[in-house]
């Protein structure tokens, strides 16, 4: 969007140069007062329809978490927006259950003192930005959840602040933004992404 700009040049003397100080007043993009963020953490189901739209500035991070079908404990995949793509960051086991162990060679292995522990330092981009998931049952409960901070109400409220487009559903209640992916698609295929905005 271009600024608007009324030049008054007293007398013929500065007309000139008042009249290329505006030309190139106009040529400069207006400073937004607010920049929506360039980034959206989006969720997409089988048939195409946006489920999740979150904002995802450059830094900011998310984690998949879901309850082990066996164990029922939470298990975390945590990303965050790199320079504009998706990158896996680090991952949260609470025990060594089935399916569940370090590759040697990807990322390194650390105590959570809890019996559990971190993969660190995967620091994996994810191809093309975006991978499939088939979502689980309530009982799995694959929900988008806060990586560090700023927090996903955080990043909303603040969106939101800007006057960027948001889903207001997500502020609905108090307290730590969940998004519970099972409630929207639960047994059906679903595409998680990083887009840039247009």
């Amino acid at each position: 969007m271009r600024r608007r700009m009324h030049c008054v040049a007293p007398g013929r003397a500065r007309r000139g140069p008042a009249l290329l100080l505006c030309l190139a007043c106009l040529l400069l993009p207006a400073p937004a007062l607010a920049e929506c963020p360039a980034h959206e953490l989006r969720v997409n189901g089988a048939d195409g329809r946006l489920l999740v739209s979150l904002p995802m500035p450059e830094g900011a991070g998310w984690c998949l978490a879901w309850n082990h079908s066996v164990e029922g404990f939470a298990v975390h995949d945590c990303y965050r927006n790199v320079g504009g793509h998706m990158v896996l960051e680090r991952s949260h086991l609470p025990d060594f259950a089935a399916g569940l162990d370090h590759i040697p060679g990807r990322g390194r292995q650390v105590s959570d003192g809890q019996g559990g522990y971190w993969i660190e330092d995967l620091d994996e981009p994810v191809p093309g930005d975006r991978y499939r998931l088939r979502v689980g049952a309530m009982r799995v409960d694959h929900r988008l959840v806060r990586y560090g901070e700023p927090s996903l109400r955080a990043l909303l409220e603040r969106s939101r602040t800007r006057g960027c487009r948001i889903d207001e559903r997500l502020l609905a209640e108090d307290g730590p933004v969940v998004i519970s992916l099972s409630e929207l698609a639960a047994n059906e295929g679903v595409t998680i992404g990083l887009y840039t905005n247009p």
